[in-house]
């Protein structure tokens, strides 16, 4: 291995070891806050666009976290991240192709 690549693997190690119990339980009550307020947005009577915007809003703050903190990529190098925001956007741009005109099919036909 040449020295740039041991000196990030240094340092990528460096911070796992100051991982505190305190602020992944702070992560976890925040999921588990957001979850509690999207199940009670589920009770309410909202319209189905507002309350589908504040669900994928959550969602997307909950994956967020979630990747960040337990997945680890907070502490990852910036190839590594790099990559993973590009495969999602590839992932947004085929379901914005692909799969949610199909999905919007069901308010020109009706439900039966």
């Amino acid at each position: 291995m040449d020295t740039t690549q041991l000196a990030i693997e240094e340092r990528v190690a460096e911070e796992h070891r100051h991982h505190s119990k305190p602020l992944f339980f702070y992560v976890w009550a925040a999921l588990l806050v957001m979850t509690a307020i999207e199940v009670y947005l589920t009770y309410q009577n909202l319209p189905p666009v507002k309350m589908l915007t504040i669900l994928l809003g959550l969602s997307f703050i909950k994956a967020a976290l979630i990747i960040g903190y337990f997945m680890h990529l907070k502490y990852e190098v910036s190839v590594m991240k790099w990559a993973t925001i590009c495969s999602v956007v590839g992932c947004l741009i085929i379901m914005t192709i692909f799969f949610f005109p199909d999905a919007f099919r069901i308010l020109h036909i009706g439900v039966k």
